[in-house]
């Protein structure tokens, strides 16, 4: 066995067992990969592939193990590159940050040039997709931390912490019907927003989940004409006269302002978010990953982390 067998096992997994797939992200031949997986299982005495003929089927049992121990050891692998880059005082590497459009545009900015200033030799990359994404990024070993309001504290083989809490609002342009609640949040029920078209996240984003259980509880229908896994695009068709855009309170400015649009506080509606920081279980982290899990969530310092996760593990 060779780590590169491995390694061309943990690619065909990822590109769903289509080994050109795999063949082209690791820039090598198909034919090359097949053979390594070939070799591989005669080497273990076990078939890692159910085929038909030259169909790759799927993983058997115990090539799902296989699968399992090869992402084991590559995770060590990685661990141990990590340490020795610490301990030998190397400033350089790379932060894998995957998070959705709303953390990346209206939350990390200002945290991104912090760290950029600091840590001027470390590369950081962003990487953006829906809460599910986000967390199969972090397993899968594509990111190193990850920020999202959904999925990530359910996710097992993650270790999250919590970031930051925020609530709904409601935004309209002057001149709507609901503009007036914006003198008088606390007021506006779940009955004045169903009276009207809305315009809101999509299912896996910005607690899309709490909106649609608060109507339910009620037994209110909402009338949803268009779904969105951006901020501004919501904000652009309320303004637009669309509906009533419902987005994350983070998407408006410290003037409680959008775009030019109304902004009405919804948190008595809809309840609280809890915005997470997650990483892979037993991942090594870097010295540069602590301090950036310190700017994005101050006190959460490399004493604090190791003792809420090794409590979690425990």
């Amino acid at each position: 066995m060779n780590l590169q067998q491995f390694r061309y096992l943990r690619e065909a997994a990822r590109q769903k067992l289509n080994l050109t797939a795999a063949a082209r992200a690791l820039h090598t031949s198909q034919p090359g990969v097949s053979k390594a997986i070939i070799e591989l299982e005669e080497e273990l005495g076990v078939s890692i592939f159910a085929r038909h003929g030259k169909r790759i089927l799927g993983l058997t049992p115990p090539g799902q193990q296989v699968l399992d121990a090869a992402e084991r050891i590559a995770g060590e692998i990685d661990n141990l590159k990590k340490l020795a880059r610490d301990y030998a005082g190397s400033p350089e590497g790379t932060l894998r940050v995957a998070t959705t459009h709303t953390q990346a545009r209206y939350v990390l900015p200002e945290v991104v040039q912090r760290f950029v200033r600091k840590y001027p030799q470390v590369r950081l990359k962003l990487l953006q997709g829906n809460p599910p994404q986000i967390a199969a990024m972090l397993i899968g070993g594509q990111a190193d931390v990850g920020i999202a309001t959904e999925t990530l504290v359910d996710t097992p083989g993650l270790d999250t912490i919590p970031v930051f809490r925020w609530e709904h609002v409601a935004v309209v342009p002057a001149g709507h019907p609901l503009a007036r609640f914006a003198a008088h949040p606390g007021k506006i029920t779940l009955k004045d927003l169903g009276r009207h078209p809305l315009v809101t996240y999509e299912a896996h984003f910005s607690g899309r989940s709490r909106i649609d259980q608060a109507f339910a509880d009620a037994e209110i229908e909402p009338s949803v004409v268009l779904e969105a896994i951006d901020a501004d695009v919501i904000k652009t068709y309320a303004q637009a006269g669309l509906g009533v855009g419902i987005v994350a309170g983070l998407a408006t400015d410290r003037n409680g302002s959008a775009n030019g649009l109304t902004v009405i506080p919804c948190g008595h509606l809809f309840g609280p978010n809890t915005t997470r920081l997650a990483v892979k279980q037993g991942a090594y982290l870097r010295g540069f990953v602590y301090a950036f899990v310190e700017m994005i969530a101050p006190g959460w310092d490399r004493r604090k982390i190791e003792e809420e996760f090794g409590k979690k593990r425990t």
